[in-house]
């Protein structure tokens, strides 16, 4: 090894973990087996050297710049990458003169891989369009915001959209488990393995995401490096761990069975009306380390599913409760977090919202674009209005008790009737308001 092989292997072993463990083969690239897998669209074109445009969206740690370095090590492109919070118009005309330069003298592409498209402006993100169009760039897009809001329609109409999933808790295990074995790039040479509930533990807290986790499994190393001789091996146990990390493991098995327990039975204590069983629910996650926002964010769901307008003001009480942990944290905002679990439970209950949804959605399944009926159709100009759109509008406000009994389903939808309110709380007024509508507009 010459001197310069040696400051490289140097440099590449403080490089931190979740650098050094990237995949450097499709082969070897963990999830997205929806994208990557065999036979998919992206893996022929990977394979076969055929690569157009396209943008990454996907959660944080999922693979996207990873998967983008892998692109340009199997393909002939030349690749550049750059981020987009660096980078301005400036640097992006001087890549498209490099790659009119690359192709002119090497006969090669040029693969740019943008970073954080998102964070591009107008301006910025314009400046590819006629070279995306052209061919001369191949761009491809990493973003972890939706790309239908944060990139320009017409630079998206010119790209393909792949959506990444976080990684699964089986495939976050793998993630963990091929660093702490990985000799060459990852911490094999340590000896170390680690138990099932601490790897468990550590998954649960990186929450698919990749990165996350290889960070995390540093910092346990570490300390637990700092305790014992480098090379003495040992099991990595969950005490280690959550004190590493400094946060409390869940009361869970090591499938972590038990927090799905624990937030399944407060559903159906709040479902079932039993304030004190919902608090005592409530209190075993919180007190466990539940990240009581993910406990929010489920009475929310629950106001809409299990209460729905029976008591519209459970979505609000729900919603409200969430801001007002965001707003004083812990362990105050507990309090609220409380306060909005015995009002879900002592709430009129009922699933004709979650229930109505469901049977409409099944039907937009069934029956496709159905076209939207001529009279309801907006008519903002004279050739519209000269087709018929807008045509036989019945204004609500002109008729009794402000119901017209016009159509406004397609007719092919037109007698279905998908919203059935309960005879309890606030959906009994409902009901019967529709009742009333329903045979007033009978006899019309």
């Amino acid at each position: 090894m010459d001197l310069f092989d040696a400051q490289n292997s140097e440099e590449a072993a403080h490089r931190p973990l979740a650098e050094r463990m990237r995949p450097e083969r499709l082969d070897d690239f963990i999830g997205q087996a929806h994208l990557i897998g065999p036979g998919t669209v992206l893996r022929e074109a990977i394979e076969k050297d055929r690569l157009f445009s396209m943008v990454l969206w996907g959660p944080p740690g999922c693979g996207k710049t990873t998967l983008a370095r892998i692109i340009s090590r199997e393909t002939r492109a030349h690749f550049v990458h750059f981020s987009a919070v660096l980078a301005g118009v400036k640097q992006i005309r001087a890549v498209i003169e490099e790659a009119a330069e690359v192709r002119r003298m090497h006969r090669r592409g040029t693969v740019l891989f943008v970073d954080e498209i998102h964070r591009f402006n107008k301006a910025q993100q314009d400046a590819f369009l006629h070279h995306v169009e052209s061919g001369r760039i191949t761009l491809i897009g990493a973003t972890t915001e939706n790309p239908s809001f944060e990139v320009n329609a017409a630079l998206m109409s010119r790209c393909r959209m792949f959506v990444l999933k976080a990684l699964t808790e089986a495939e976050m295990a793998r993630v963990i488990t091929g660093a702490l074995s990985d000799v060459k790039r990852g911490l094999g040479g340590l000896g170390l393995s680690i138990a099932p509930d601490a790897l468990a533990h550590m998954v649960q807290l990186a929450d698919g995401d990749a990165r996350t986790a290889l960070n995390n499994l540093e910092v346990v190393v570490s300390a637990l490096c700092a305790d014992v001789a480098p090379d003495a091996g040992g099991v990595i146990g969950l005490e280690q761990t959550v004190g590493a990390l400094q946060k409390k493991a869940l009361l869970y098995d090591r499938a972590g069975e038990e927090h799905y327990n624990l937030i399944s039975a407060l559903h159906k204590s709040m479902r079932g009306s039993d304030p004190d069983a919902a608090l005592y629910w409530l209190a075993r996650m919180l007190m466990a380390g539940e990240d009581p926002l993910y406990i929010a964010r489920r009475m929310v769901r629950f106001a809409s599913e299990d209460i729905g307008n029976a008591d519209p003001r459970a979505l609000s009480v729900a919603m409200d409760a969430m801001e007002a942990f965001r707003f004083i944290g812990a362990p105050e905002g507990e309090l609220a977090l409380a306060q909005a679990a015995l009002y879900l439970a002592t709430a009129p209950k009922s699933n004709s919202v979650y229930k109505a949804y469901g049977e409409v959605r099944a039907a937009v399944a069934r029956t496709g674009s159905l076209p939207v009926p001529h009279h309801i159709r907006n008519a903002p100009t004279r050739l519209m209005k000269s087709i018929g759109y807008g045509e036989g509008y019945q204004y609500a406000h002109d008729f009794k008790e402000g119901y017209s009994a016009q159509q406004y389903l397609p007719d092919k939808l037109a007698s279905e009737r998908w919203y059935a309110p309960v005879d309890r709380g606030y959906e009994k007024i409902v009901r019967e308001r529709l009742d009333w509508w329903r045979k007033h507009g009978e006899e019309r």
